[in-house]
């Protein structure tokens, strides 16, 4: 049947990427390839396995439904999807954006009408990544960086996704929109959203807003996540995920459509007049806490490093990865690191 025809084509689908995956964990396990190049093959896999998926979901959807109306719609890849550099154990922050060209109904068996067809087209792409299965899952899917968060319909239509990002978005979803891609669905209209993505960003906004509202965010997640254990290289003051947060609005501050850490960080030594030597300092410090996070995901998933719990093996990964000796000299680099990117962010922020 049909039914049976799809199921097997998303079990393939889930054959493929989990043996690249665990190719991608091997090589970097045996030290034949390194931290930053893994996270750019586990995002080539993701974006690979989206970008065949979708065709696959939006047939068998129209076999009930009728074909997409209008133009269709494009996948956006947010978050580090966007930016191209995912671990071991990342979800896939997702955005689904349509165009239904002022048609109001689908035309099949069952019609449905515009929103509704292409809301439950995105749940049903959700469902093939994210749906356990004999072969395993691909993949858990975060869709809270669409328009209005979680309180906001699955997918957006272009005109609305236009109308909120210029009138209502708050910072941090422009921050979001830094590292927006288009990963699947009609190139043209992908091409269209990154165009708007692109004017958007380029467009002069309120410095001092800006850092204002950042300095909040910073605020909120230092009191939220303020950094558990003394191994996590994500969460934390000057950690990785404020180094992002800070290159982020580097790239907002000086209209920069770049997505990647790295152009993130040469956007913020113009939009804030970082010195040779803060430059270095932030590419090298995000490279090193990548680098463990990136260790610490192959070997223990979505859990907490404990060292005495994960093995020599897994011990000797992760030291090899971060050039420490041991445990201890590990856990006292990364505060010194954190410590000195908190202050480096804090000074040109203001917190």
């Amino acid at each position: 049947s049909e039914e049976d025809d799809y199921e097997k084509q998303l079990d393939r689908a889930r054959i493929w990427a989990r043996e690249w995956r665990f190719r991608v964990g091997v090589h970097h396990l045996r030290g034949l390839t390194d931290a930053e190049r893994a996270g750019r093959e586990y995002a080539e896999v993701a974006t690979a396995t989206v970008a065949a998926l979708w065709p696959f979901v939006v047939a068998a959807f129209a076999e009930k439904h009728g074909a997409p109306p209008g133009r269709g719609a494009a996948v956006l890849g947010m978050g580090s999807l966007g930016a191209m550099r995912l671990n071991a154990a990342s979800d896939l922050d997702l955005i689904v954006i349509y165009d239904g060209a002022d048609e109001d109904m689908s035309d099949g068996r069952r019609p449905l009408a515009t929103r509704a067809y292409y809301s439950r087209l995105t749940q049903a792409l959700v469902t093939a990544l994210s749906a356990p299965t004999a072969e395993g899952r691909l993949y858990e899917v975060d869709m809270r960086l669409r328009p209005s968060g979680r309180q906001g319909p699955v997918a957006t239509s272009l005109p609305a996704f236009k109308n909120y990002q210029s009138e209502e978005a708050w910072t941090w979803e422009h921050l979001a929109l830094t590292r927006a891609r288009p990963v699947a669905g009609d190139g043209v209209l992908g091409d269209e959203i990154e165009a708007f993505r692109q004017e958007l960003l380029s467009a002069p906004r309120d410095r001092s807003n800006t850092l204002k509202d950042v300095s909040d965010m910073r605020a909120r997640l230092a009191e939220a996540k303020p950094g558990g254990a003394s191994l996590d290289a994500k969460t934390g003051p000057g950690r990785l995920q404020d180094i992002e947060l800070f290159a982020e609005t580097g790239a907002l501050l000086a209209g920069s459509a770049k997505r990647t850490i790295a152009g993130q960080i040469e956007a913020a030594e113009q939009a804030f007049g970082l010195s040779t030597e803060e430059t270095g300092f932030l590419m090298d410090a995000q490279a090193r806490f990548w680098r463990v996070q990136a260790a610490a995901r192959l070997v223990a998933g979505e859990q907490s490093v404990d060292t005495d719990e994960t093995g020599a093996g897994a011990s000797a990964f992760l030291l090899r990865e971060s050039a420490a000796d041991t445990v201890e000299d590990l856990e006292a680099n990364l505060k010194a690191l954190a410590d000195r990117a908190a202050g480096l962010i804090s000074k040109h922020i203001g917190s």
